[in-house]
């Protein structure tokens, strides 16, 4: 573990930062109020778009700097302006596709794409496109019409099976096409541009830290936290990452430490180590 205070701490939301109420515990809010005083940079590392973060930056003591899409935006939550984007190309989209109808042929589509402001709501959907939880309805459109403009990210179904299974039967297909990935197990991959992860929207983040407070090194002391294959890269990239005890196992196995649940404030639990 890092000795030196972090100067930037970055979470995932889901299964992170939230409880599995989606309320952010209160120990939660506590120490980011702390570690925001003391001068830290505070960063939400989501494979949310940047409408799904009103309901998690109203439960803050503030208004973070956040990478969404898994890398695809980074957004500046207090004033919803965005901050850097990086789409994956209609051409590309064609190609994944081709893909997935070998590959994963009773696959499902799905798009976010990029809004004019963080209060768009735009995702589209094939017809046999089934949501992997609950959410608000989104816009039917045909199968081509998903492929058809620049997206956040490209998003695969197939209810039942596993969704490492997913990424397993497109292995070596699609490296070259985009960066693939999952949050939830439950039959749901998600594909960025090629390169796009956490991790790189972290180390622009990092970058301009570094910058602003003229230290003497690259990039600031890191820590970071999250419990899906969506974070690993986070989680390597960080100076300390640091997986939830809900995490799931290829998640642990990655991490310098891991802590308490989500539900127990996991996160708290190592951040007062720095901010007692």
């Amino acid at each position: 573990m890092t000795r030196s205070r972090p100067l930037l701490v970055a979470t995932d939301v889901d299964g992170t930062l939230l409880g599995t109420d989606d309320l952010i515990p209160a120990a939660n809010r506590a120490v980011v109020a702390d570690l925001v005083a003391d001068g830290a940079t505070f960063v939400l590392a989501t494979g949310r778009p940047p409408r799904w973060l009103d309901q998690v930056v109203d439960q803050l003591p503030v208004a973070p700097l956040a990478v969404c899409a898994n890398g695809a935006v980074i957004m500046d939550t207090d004033t919803g302006e965005f901050l850097s984007t990086r789409l994956l190309e209609p051409d590309t989209l064609a190609a994944i596709d081709e893909v997935l109808r070998r590959r994963l042929p009773h696959s499902g589509i799905a798009a976010e794409r990029l809004g004019t402001d963080a209060a768009d709501a735009d995702f589209v959907a094939s017809p046999d496109y089934e949501h992997a939880w609950i959410h608000p309805a989104h816009l039917e459109v045909g199968h081509a019409e998903v492929l058809s403009a620049p997206v956040l990210k490209l998003l695969a179904r197939v209810p039942g099976v596993p969704s490492a299974d997913m990424v397993a039967a497109l292995r070596g297909e699609v490296d070259h096409l985009a960066d693939v990935t999952y949050s939830t197990t439950d039959g749901l991959i998600e594909f960025a541009a090629r390169g796009v992860t956490k991790a790189s929207g972290l180390t622009e983040i990092a970058a301009a830290t570094a910058a602003s407070t003229a230290l003497p090194t690259a990039v600031p002391v890191t820590v970071a936290f999250g419990d899906m294959p969506n974070d690993l890269e986070m989680l390597r990239w960080a100076d300390h990452g640091v997986a939830m005890g809900n995490a799931i196992p290829s998640v642990h196995a990655a991490a310098d430490e891991i802590t308490l649940s989500n539900d127990e404030a996991g996160l708290a639990h190592v951040l007062r180590r720095w901010w007692v």
